[in-house]
């Protein structure tokens, strides 16, 4: 996706507000749903992955990890490897070859309008998928790289002084039509497939987030619309 916002998940900048806290572990989250790389394993040995999540729930909502086994997210015997055959297993083995897959349109179809009103949601602040861009616009991570796009504007207008509705809204609506509707049942499937815990503990710990930050959007806002995306409230795609 072609969004800039300055956010490094390596270096947290003294978590300057909830929502730069929100937006960099939305970021965090991210990465660790892509497919394995050496950064990963990496930072599961060194412990630093713990640390970040540690220090973003912490900061956020500690009861983001109350009962999570997050002492998976350190472990200095990571392999490369053994991630990447299971991650392909559970996750990536043909378009319709798993039944986890971290398209949303395959877990909550049909695809094709998924995938369009995705777009429009992306489009509405300017954003396009690059030529670089892997991943289709229902794909998990796509999915949590605009959510984390538009925590960090609602923290750049905040240091503004400017209004956030725009992005705190279509947030809102965003997490309830997309990840938020549909993730809950990859996991149900995922917990079948006896997964790695490493995984299960990202797709619970994403969950809570995304139920913690849509309840809050929606304790301030209202209910999020599950209208067709041209009669949602933040201005119409």
């Amino acid at each position: 996706m072609n969004a800039h916002t300055h956010a490094h998940t390596e270096s947290i900048d003294g978590l300057a507000s909830p929502a730069a806290t929100c937006s960099y572990l939305y970021a965090l989250l991210g990465e660790c749903f892509a497919y394995p790389d050496a950064d990963l394993v990496e930072n599961l040995r060194s412990g630093a992955l713990l640390a970040q999540i540690q220090k973003l729930c912490d900061a956020l909502d500690p009861a983001l990890l109350q009962g999570l086994d997050a002492a998976v997210f350190n472990d200095p015997a990571a392999s490369l490897d053994a991630l990447k055959v299971e991650y392909t297993r559970l996750f990536d083995a043909g378009a319709q070859g798993t039944g986890c897959s971290l398209n949303g349109g395959l877990q909550r179809g049909p695809q094709m309008k998924v995938m369009e009103e995705a777009v429009r949601f992306y489009a509405h602040f300017g954003l396009t998928l690059t030529e670089e861009q892997k991943e289709l616009p229902d794909h998990l991570t796509t999915q949590l790289n605009f959510l984390h796009f538009l925590a960090y504007g609602e923290h750049l207008l905040q240091t503004q002084g400017e209004s956030t509705d725009a992005y705190r809204l279509a947030r809102r609506d965003f997490i309830a039509r997309h990840p938020g509707r549909w993730l809950p049942i990859m996991e149900d499937k995922l917990r079948t497939m006896e997964p790695m815990p490493l995984f299960l503990s990202f797709t619970e710990l994403l969950r809570r987030l995304l139920a913690l930050d849509l309840a809050q959007l929606q304790a301030q806002h209202g209910e999020a619309s599950l209208k067709p995306s041209g009669d949602m409230p933040f201005g119409g795609l």
